[in-house]
């Protein structure tokens, strides 16, 4: 066994090492490098002992960087391809033990950064964060927290650089703890030295980009604190600033709304005086605000594109990335302000862009590519006119050659830094690319270009129809792209492109003909997809792709690409398993949520039908919610099996018995998405399930009772327990004790968050008032001010409101000289709303 080898190899490479001899010493790497690599078991329990000589190397300052750097690379192998080896062997917090502190270590000033071993370190902790999240969290946490207050500023700095570093990777673990990091960042914003604010910059722009929506309720502390490092004497933090500022803002909406003056004053004032790389991250600042704002931004869309159209206009090689960034802003803007306001005032810059692409520059390609998407998407139809001039540009770009060179050799070459290409291949039984060559400018390019021949199908319909046929050679080309990034654009763009033909009238035969022909390339690309892709990313796009298509579709062929998912057997779920698994599981976000909506689509589509076909899935489906799936998992289940029931029916009674002890436990949970779920699925299940679930309504009833309770803190929750009981009391009123139920039910009226549950609920209060049931006439005068609220609030259909009216109006016809102290107690805008209502019947 290779195996046995090794305490030899480390035994000789450590007696190399002591005479100075690193170059012999080095190939012990290359050599554990091929047992990572080997689809086979070969490593063994010697994991432990490769892992530590990897970290006296790494860790020995007095060594060449070059052997330190193999060293880490290998580290950073293992956790990437082998991570349950090290669970397994208990190695997580020795191998940060020792990367935590090199991020403190001072790089030397003559030599190459990218082999620096701070940021080499920082590297590996990052892919850790992502393999190994709730094992990487603690430690990384702990690490930050007693760096922060250390003497040495580059602790400070490893510190808040640790945070930023693992945020995408932790987002969830860093969600919980979000207040006390944050406020170590903010701290570390306004230290006196320079490098600790840039890397608090830096953290807090991933904390902006990956800890989405959470980040935004702390806009109050944060804002100010970037619109102070703006002003940095170092550009360095500036530079930072304006990413954070940029991912911040993005998402904001409203809340920007006070800080939007103060905000475009200063970025318009950098802009204007700012050497060229802070201009182009001012820029994307200004967009970010642009985006968040949208009409809010009016006042300054005129200076902004004026100040744009100067930069649109530049063909100096060190200025085209300055031209590419304002080509994005240009569309950020237009689709902020609106198509009234941009429209007459486009054919400029739309022939600013188109001439940029004289200018061989490929990332001003990729962002002129976005912004024709932005403009197809504002001026819809009447985007046909630029069609000619843009969809041969969008084709040339998705034809380029790649320059790809893949090269399978060179160990000594590997690039496994942020800004490089990742491979992200996982699967053991192929040979790992090590080092991928890519003109990623291209790359980026004909993902942006790929994504524009979607939006131009999209928008322009019909009138797309000329290019067609070339546009889904070229996508049915890019889903078997090499990256996954062009795959992407490529699974959304085929929705599009069917979109498209589906509008062209079916004045021949052989129109028909094509739509079926296209609808079946695109469900075969996508069924492929699901099985074979390797990225979570695109397979998940696939299934919402198929999701929206399913009514058309074969369903059967569908549901057998769904259970490979549900059993966790396809190609991008497939995982090194060397080692034995400690049993920890991550909710899967970006694919499960995805798979787990296509058996509502199923069932919306196939009602009762469905049923046969849910029986397959079901207990796939199932396993989900055992332990030791966390309680995203569970939740998840939980919705599935609600909007299953919703779409499919009588049948579900046949699964009450299976499903109720999961949602009935449920409906305890500590988190407020899991009960919000519980109390949707039970309302669902009483009113589909028929006499099966009768036995249950104690203990629903029961396990609602808590959420209208005070100590329920999230609103969503109670909205859908009273949703619940609606739909109970709607199917079975003789099974509800409505005397001990409808004061509380009515007392937690007007629905505060999800009014998607309006209709059930009001509908169930109007029939009873309408069918003068005697337990709810007690309770009139807390209705109507309900009622009176419901007619008032932004937030509720005319449709609703509606139906509250009509009741009303059947209890004033009715009760008339009894309902009118009740009115008169109402506040008078209230008052005159539910009349307004009452009358337009």
């Amino acid at each position: 066994m290779f195996r046995d080898f090794v305490p030899s190899i480390l035994n000789v490479s450590r007696q190399c090492l002591a005479n100075g001899e690193e170059d012999v010493a080095s190939i012990a790497f290359e050599i554990f490098d091929e047992l990572i690599e080997s689809p086979a078991p070969l490593l063994g329990d010697s994991v432990r002992s490769i892992v530590q000589f990897s970290l006296e190397v790494c860790s020995n300052q007095e060594l060449e960087i070059n052997i330190r750097q193999q060293a880490i690379q290998i580290i950073s192998w293992l956790v990437k391809f082998k991570a349950s080896f090290l669970k397994k062997h208990k190695l997580i917090i020795p191998i940060l033990q020792v990367m935590c502190p090199l991020l403190t270590e001072t790089a030397n000033e003559d030599g190459d950064s990218d082999l620096a071993a701070d940021r080499s370190a920082a590297e590996v902790i990052d892919t850790m964060a992502i393999n190994l999240p709730r094992h990487v969290f603690p430690p990384v946490l702990e690490f930050a927290s007693v760096s922060f207050r250390h003497i040495n500023p580059k602790y400070r700095e490893a510190a808040v650089t640790s945070l930023g570093v693992v945020s995408e990777g932790c987002c969830e673990h860093l969600k919980d703890k979000l207040e006390d990091c944050l406020k170590v960042v903010l701290e570390a914003l306004k230290d006196q030295e320079q490098m600790v604010r840039g890397a608090a910059s830096f953290a807090l722009g991933q904390f902006a980009e990956h800890l989405q929506p959470e980040i935004l309720a702390h806009y109050e502390s944060v804002l100010p604190c970037i619109l102070n490092a703006i002003e940095d004497p170092s550009d360095e933090v500036k530079e930072k600033s304006y990413y954070a500022l940029a991912a911040f803002c993005e998402d904001m909406g409203e809340d920007i709304l006070p800080y939007l003056d103060p905000l475009m004053c200063r970025l318009v004032m950098s802009l204007q005086g700012s050497p060229r790389n802070l201009q182009e991250t001012c820029m994307s600042a200004i967009g970010s605000v642009a985006a968040a704002a949208e009409q809010a931004f009016m006042p300054y869309a005129e200076k902004v594109l004026e100040m744009m159209k100067g930069f649109m206009v530049l063909t100096s090689d060190e200025d085209l990335c300055a031209r590419a960034r304002a080509t994005e802003v240009v569309g950020i803007v237009a689709m902020a302000v609106g198509r009234a306001r941009m429209e007459a005032i486009l054919p400029p810059f739309i022939e600013a862009a188109i001439s940029g692409f004289g200018l061989d520059y490929s990332e001003l390609r990729e962002y002129t590519h976005g912004f024709f998407s932005n403009v197809a998407e504002i001026l819809d139809e009447s985007f046909t006119q630029y069609l000619p001039h843009v969809v041969p540009l969008a084709f040339s770009s998705c034809n380029l050659d790649d320059g790809s060179a893949v090269d399978i050799d060179d160990a000594d070459s590997v690039d496994n830094g942020f800004s490089g290409v990742s491979s992200d291949d996982e699967e053991n039984d192929e040979p790992r690319v090590r080092n991928i060559s890519v003109r990623t400018g291209v790359l980026d390019e004909k993902a942006a270009a790929t994504q524009a021949i979607g939006f131009f199908a999209l928008h322009t319909k019909s009138a797309y129809a000329p290019y067609l046929e070339e546009s889904l050679k070229i996508l049915i080309r890019h889903s078997g792209y090499f990256h996954e990034d062009v795959r992407l654009q490529a699974i959304i763009s085929l929705k599009h492109i069917l979109t498209a033909i589906r509008a062209i009238p079916p004045a021949h035969v052989d129109v028909l003909e094509k739509q079926k022909d296209v609808l079946d390339t695109v469900m075969n690309i996508y069924i492929k997809t699901m099985r074979d892709d390797d990225d979570k990313e695109v397979v998940a796009q696939a299934c919402m792709g198929l999701a929206d298509i399913v009514r058309d579709c074969d369903i059967t062929r569908l549901a057998e690409a769904t259970l490979i998912l549900l059993r966790q057997e396809s190609c991008c779920q497939q995982v090194e398993s060397d080692g034995e698994d400690d049993g920890d599981i991550d909710h899967d976000e970006v694919l499960m949520d995805a798979v787990s909506d296509l058996l509502p689509a199923f069932a919306k589509v196939m009602g009762s039908y469905f049923d046969p076909i849910f029986a397959k899935l079901f207990d796939s489906l199932m396993k989900f919610a055992k332990s030791p799936h966390p309680p995203q998992d569970k939740t998840m289940v939980v919705a599935t099996l609600a909007e299953v029931a919703q779409g499919m029916g009588a049948p579900i009674s046949a699964y009450v018995d299976k499903i109720m002890p999961l949602v009935l436990k449920e409906l305890a949970s500590s988190e407020a998405t899991n009960r919000r779920n519980a109390a949707f699925c039970v309302g669902e299940i009483c009113k589909n399930g028929g006499a099966a679930a009768l036995k249950y309504y104690g203990d629903i009833l029961q396990g609602l009772h808590r959420l209208f309770a005070d100590s329920e803190p999230d609103d969503a929750v109670r909205d859908n327990a009273a949703g619940a009981i609606a739909r109970m009391i709607m199917v079975q009123p003789q099974s509800i004790p409505l005397n001990q139920v409808l004061p509380v039910f009515i007392k937690a009226l007007p629905l505060k968050e999800d009014h998607e549950e309006s209709m059930v609920v009001y509908s169930c209060v109007c029939n009873l008032l309408l069918s003068s049931h005697p337990q709810i006439l007690p309770l009139v005068p807390d209705v109507i001010n309900a009622f009176a609220q419901v007619v008032v609030s932004p937030n509720e259909s005319d449709e609703v409101k509606t139906v509250v009216a009509k009741a009303v109006s059947h209890l004033i016809s009715v009760y008339g000289q009894q309902m009118q102290p009740i009115l008169s107690a109402l506040p008078p805008a209230h008052a005159n709303a539910l009349a307004s209502f009452a009358n337009r019947r």
